[in-house]
Order: structure tokens, then sequence, then C-alpha cells
């Protein structure tokens, strides 16, 4: 047990987020924390974290347990280069290296237990710790991030906000703390990064806790699930899919007690109020008031307590063309794609490409926000656009919710605009809300009605689940797919891309190609190249070289250990040892090290095999 919550109770004014929580974090455990926006979970990082306090009840955490959240690492003013930057989660590293290096020195004239524990010791630190692989790991999460291994001589103050951000992720993942907490860790990551980044995440040998509203994220990578509802924590072993399947069941059978406890509950209520002024029953009528109001009564549970009602349905059908572009060359400065393609009546178009390649640029061309630096764009016969957009910056900030949707369709009476709020979950005093607090899924919401009401036979759509929980993604997927009009949009939510998309536009290389294949067929064939390609030939000769080096040594090191598990096992047979309960305790526990520290190399070994493999195929 690394963290354990007991009867947490938090609030924030007259909010209670959770209480009476309870939960733990086990060794090695991939945790997906689930739960609407709002419940508390970001709150709960920053509690276990010691950023924050519970009101009532305890966070108890494994002593010497390491702990890592992004948002704990900032830059200081001082400049230093990225290098320098990213070795300051090393310098254990380095003591331990210069440590082993000492020890193997003194190996040359002492051969004592004492000096060979002490350098077993050591040499498994060292590799648990990565350090034979230091540089190509640092190289592999940089260029994995959008980066380049030249980046590394840079000062820190030369990057942006945004790189800064990825950066301060890369160090945080070389740093390897007992346990991650990642809060949204997919956003501002195009789809190549995601894919990669699951991988490294499912072989992350620490504790993983994380919070994400990306559904094949949390189902390729968790393998627990704590959801908070109802200011409860439910604790669940499986994946994500096979959560959603146990809680629909579980709802089920609530579900079913309560209709049994509402007909239990009518039948005392005709008893009381049968025999309530019958003299000689007055007692029996009033023995079972009191039985009914100790009564601990369920509440019916809705499968979709958070989803909103959208139903998006064009005003006009339009033609069969809706959009002909022909060499439209969009950017700033510079170009950065150009298109040509006709775009279909009732096609849903996903628009993928790695960060920067101008996937927001090309939809802010289409919709007429940004001028075309070449090229030329027609609408078709009687088509009606609709824009969403990602930075939710339409809106009067002074305005209020009520007046934000009214204001753009004033033909509608106070009854049709409320009802329409409401459909989107703004009831209540939600509608005088000022536009300026809302919150980023309100947003997404409120802009969402508005183009509900449009009717538009066209919507173009700038990462539209941005900023939904996972009900409103689900709600949105259900609208869009019901929609007969066209779409073309960008969106990061791979399992948004393929229950929506009918098409895909993969802009590669400043063009773009049009396929119908599924996404996931997409992604395999357009995996990010491997780190061996973008490397000098230089650079692949050396680190072919090293890592054919290192092969030698895990090799030797494995037979070392081999040798030494053998001997350990013989000495189980020892008298000295199975007459002597403590040896051979502290026989096995050295056993049992050598078992784990072969087990490291073996998997450290494999991955060189297939990195090697690669790089003969590709001639290197």
């Amino acid at each position: 047990m690394l963290v354990r919550i007991k009867n947490a109770y938090k609030g924030f004014g007259h909010q209670d987020l959770f209480e009476d929580l309870n939960f733990e974090i086990k060794q090695n455990e991939k945790i997906a924390l689930i739960g609407a926006n709002g419940v508390g979970k970001t709150t709960l990082f920053r509690v276990i974290l010691g950023e924050e306090s519970l009101d009532k009840g305890e966070v108890i955490i494994q002593k010497n347990a390491t702990m890592g959240f992004l948002s704990q690492i900032h830059v200081d003013e001082t400049h230093k280069t990225l290098e320098s930057y990213i070795s300051e989660v090393y310098q254990d590293v380095f003591k331990l290296q210069a440590e082993l290096e000492r020890v193997e020195k003194q190996l040359k004239t002492d051969h004592s237990e004492q000096i060979l524990s002490k350098y077993d010791r050591l040499q498994t630190e060292f590799l648990r710790r990565g350090g034979y692989n230091l540089d190509t790991e640092v190289n592999t999460l940089l260029t994995k991030f959008g980066f380049e291994v030249s980046d590394l001589k840079k000062d820190i103050h030369e990057f942006s906000g945004g790189q800064m951000t990825r950066l301060a992720f890369v160090r945080l993942l070389l740093s390897k703390p007992d346990i991650l907490f990642l809060d949204e860790p997919t956003n501002h990551l195009d789809i190549s990064t995601i894919e990669w980044l699951e991988g490294y995440l499912k072989s992350y040998e620490g504790t993983l806790i994380m919070i994400s509203h990306d559904r094949l994220f949390l189902e390729r990578i968790c393998n627990v699930l704590i959801e908070i509802d109802h200011k409860e924590a439910t604790r669940f072993s499986g994946t994500y899919s096979q959560y959603i399947e146990y809680k629909e069941k579980m709802i089920k059978q609530h579900n079913v007690r309560y209709q049994i406890q509402q007909k239990e509950i009518k039948r005392l209520e005709t008893l009381i109020e049968k025999f309530r002024y019958k003299k000689n029953m007055a007692s029996f009528a009033k023995s079972k008031e009191k039985y009914l109001d100790r009564m601990d009564k369920l509440e019916e549970k809705k499968s979709s307590n958070h989803e909103f009602k959208a139903a998006f349905s064009p005003r006009l059908q339009g033609g069969r063309e809706v959009l002909i572009t022909d060499n439209l060359t969009v950017g700033y400065d510079a170009p950065l794609v150009s298109l040509t393609h006709t775009f279909e009546k009732g096609r849903r178009y996903a628009i993928l490409g790695d960060n920067g390649t101008g996937k927001s640029t090309l939809l802010k061309t289409i919709s007429n926000r940004l001028k075309p630096l070449k090229g030329e764009m027609l609408l078709g016969h009687q088509i009606e656009m609709g824009y969403f957009d990602q930075q939710l910056l339409d809106f009067n900030q002074s305005d209020t919710v009520l007046e934000a949707l009214w204001d753009e369709f004033p033909n509608l009476d106070h009854t049709e605009v409320r009802s329409v709020l409401g459909r989107f979950l703004f009831s209540g005093e939600d509608v005088f809300k000022s536009v300026s607090v809302l919150s980023g899924g309100e947003r997404v919401r409120l802009s969402l009605a508005k183009l509900m009401l449009s009717r538009d036979n066209l919507l173009i759509l700038d990462e539209p689940t941005n900023h939904l929980d996972i009900p409103g993604k689900e709600a949105l997927e259900k609208a869009l797919k019901d929609y007969t009009g066209t779409m073309i949009f960008v969106s990061h939510d791979r399992y948004f891309i393929e229950k929506i998309a009918t098409d895909i536009l993969i802009i590669k290389d400043h063009q773009i190609i049009h396929t119908q294949k599924t996404l996931e067929h997409v992604l395999e064939q357009e995996k990010v190249e491997d780190d061996i390609e973008k490397k000098s030939r230089k650079e692949l000769y050396q680190e072919f070289r090293k890592n054919q080096n290192r092969v030698q040594k895990v090799e030797g090191l494995l037979i070392d250990l081999q040798e030494q598990l053998e001997l350990h096992r013989e000495l189980r047979y020892e008298p000295e040892y199975y007459h002597e309960p403590i040896k051979m305790d502290k026989l096995n526990d050295e056993i049992d090290r050598i078992h784990v520290e072969i087990g490291q190399l073996e998997r450290e070994l494999e991955s060189l095999y297939i990195y090697l493999e690669n790089a003969e195929e590709k001639g290197d």
C-alpha cells in the first residue's frame, strides 16, 4: 500500500466535494480516477500531494515514496540549457554511477562478501533508475514530444510556454517517481504522440494514477478504476469498458431494489393511513410510521446524470457538392498546407496531422475567418455553414448565458430559450451566470446550443470535445451520429473520430491525403517514424554501436547473475542454512533480489535486440 485515504471530507463554501471517502493506491497499479467534472478529482490529487488539506479524514503515505505531478515543475528565472534543466532529475543517478565506479575499482583488490554485496545493491539500483540508457531515453522522450536532440544545447528561455509544458512533462517522466500523477496528460498532444505515450506509460514500472477524458487512453493503460460519484469512491479492477458494463449492471440491480422499496413504502403508507385513526390500531400505525422514518431510503439512479440533449438537423438539404477547393493554400507568414478536394453531402471528414501542420488554420480558412494565401474555394448550392471555435471566443463576456443565446436568436420566446438551455444542462439560476465566469465545459455546451439552433447543413468543428467530460462526449457523439448534414472537424480524441468520421484527411508534407479507411487502420500505416529515421547517419551509427556494446555487457551480467543464482540455490542444502531460519530467510531474500535483477536485465536485453534488429533491417 503506497497511499491510503481514510474518511476524507472536503468542501468549498456550501458545496461538498466528497465525504467519508475511502480508497487505496497500491504498488504498480495503473489507476484511472474518473467522475464528472466538478466532483473533486484534481482536488484529491492536490490533497495527496500535500498542496491542499482535508477538512476531515487523513491521508497515509508510505515512507520515502516519491511522487510526481506535472504542475509541480516550474521554470525559474535562471538561465540554463535544456540539457542542464533535464539533468537535474538525474543527480541521484550520477551519484550512484560515481559510487559504482569507485566500488568497481575496489573489487580489483578486495573480493570480500561485503564489497560484492554493496556492488550488487548499487548495480541493481543503477539499473532500476535506467542508468545504462540515460542518453537514449532522454533523446527518445524529446523527439516523441516534438523536439530535436540539438535542442538540448538551447537555453530553456528560448522555448514557448506550450513547449515548456511539454518539456516539463518530459522531465517528469524521466524522474520516474514511485507514484506518477497525471491530470489530462493527452491535452494539446497530437494523436501520434498520444499513441506513443500509451506504450510508454503501460510499461512504466511505478504506480500511475491519472485523470483523463480520453476513453481509449484509459482503456489501453489502466487496470484499476476509481470513480467518484455522489461524494463516494467506487474501486474496480479491470478495464474502462469492463467498468462501464459493471456499472450499468449495478445501476439496474440498484433500481430493482429501489422499485421493491417503493412498493414497500406505499404499502406501509397505506397501512398507516388506514389504521391511524382507529383506537385499537393507532399504536400499530405509529410503530409502522417510526419504522418508515428510520428506513434508509434509496434514490433511483440514472445511467447518464450529466448528459446534455442535443439534436442537430439542417434547415436546408443543400446540393450534393458541399464545398470545392482548388489548390487552397492556407497559412500565416508561410504556407502550411494546400488542399484540392470536393466535400460531398452527408460525409463526415476528420482532419488528422501532427501539431503545427495547419489543421485549425485550414478550418479557419474554410469558415472565412482567415484569408487563403492562394487558391480557390466554392460553397455548393444552398450550403449554410456553422463553425465551432476551440478557443470559445465567440461570446460577449459581459452577457449572461440567457442573453448570449437569446441575442443570437431573438425570434424565440423566453420559454423556448430556457428550454434549449435546459437541454444543455443550464437550469435555474445557471442561466443568469455571466459568460466570463463559465468553465470550459459550460462554454462548450453554450456554443453547441447556438450551433444546434443555427440548423446549418455544413458544420466546421475545431476540437469540439475539448473540456467535455466523458458523459458530455458521449452525448455529443450521439447527436452528431444522427446529423444528416456534412461535417469537417479536427479532434485528437481517437474514440470520437472512430465513432463519427466517414472520411479522413491526413496532412502530410504540406499536402492532404484522403482515405475512407478507419482511424485504426490509418494509425497502423502512419505510425510516427522510428527515432532511427530522424537521426543523422553518424548519430545512428554511434547509437547502434553503443547498443551493441550494451548487449554484450548485459549478456555478461546475466551469465554472472545466473551463476550467482545457482550458487545461492545450492546453499539452501547446506546445514548452516537449513538449520538456521534467519540465515535461510536472508538467503531467500537474496535469491529473490537476483531474480528481480535478472528479470530487469532480460527485459532490457529484449528491447535492445528489437532495436538492433530494426536498425539492421533499415540498413544501419
